[in-house]
């Protein structure tokens, strides 16, 4: 679907490793933080203007780790256990992540970054978020193996 129409929107300076992470809250305001990109993607890379919908496809897989990674990788659950918590964190999941995306939505209003038509919006995110999923795979079977169940769960999601 990506590559089906061209999308009408401009390319900006983005954060580019933008999660929870690199979210500090001051006791009144919320401050981003480490604006050097994706780790592993080269300087020249990391100054490419890019679609900030990454960025958003960037904080909800950090939603998705926030809520199975406190429960797929606790061994202190037992199979049983972790069946009957999931369902819950696919719930909190998905309400912080819609919250976040109607939020970020609602105070950006018209722009021309983000897409007119929400199919258009659709498609990109989607994009973005298996794109950012199949990073998040790279860098755990290099760094973390035993974390690979995260973001495999959210291909598969993703995927269905």
């Amino acid at each position: 679907e990506i590559y089906a129409k061209k999308f009408e929107v401009v390319k900006i300076r983005c954060h580019g490793d933008f999660h929870l992470g690199q979210v500090l809250f001051t006791g009144r305001d919320f401050v981003f933080i480490d604006f050097e990109g994706e780790p592993s993607r080269s300087i020249s890379e990391r100054r490419l203007k890019r679609s900030p919908i990454r960025d958003i496809a960037g904080m909800i897989r950090s939603f998705h780790y926030a809520a199975y990674g406190a429960i797929l990788l606790n061994e202190q659950y037992s199979d049983d256990e972790v069946e009957r918590i999931l369902p819950w964190a696919e719930v909190w999941y998905k309400r912080m992540a819609g919250f976040f995306l109607r939020s970020y939505l609602k105070h950006l209003g018209k722009s021309n970054f983000i897409p007119e038509e929400r199919e258009d919006l659709d498609v990109l995110l989607d994009t973005f978020l298996i794109e950012k999923a199949v990073y998040e795979l790279q860098w755990e079977l290099n760094h973390r193996p035993d974390w690979v169940k995260v973001p495999l769960r959210g291909l598969k999601e993703l995927m269905e």
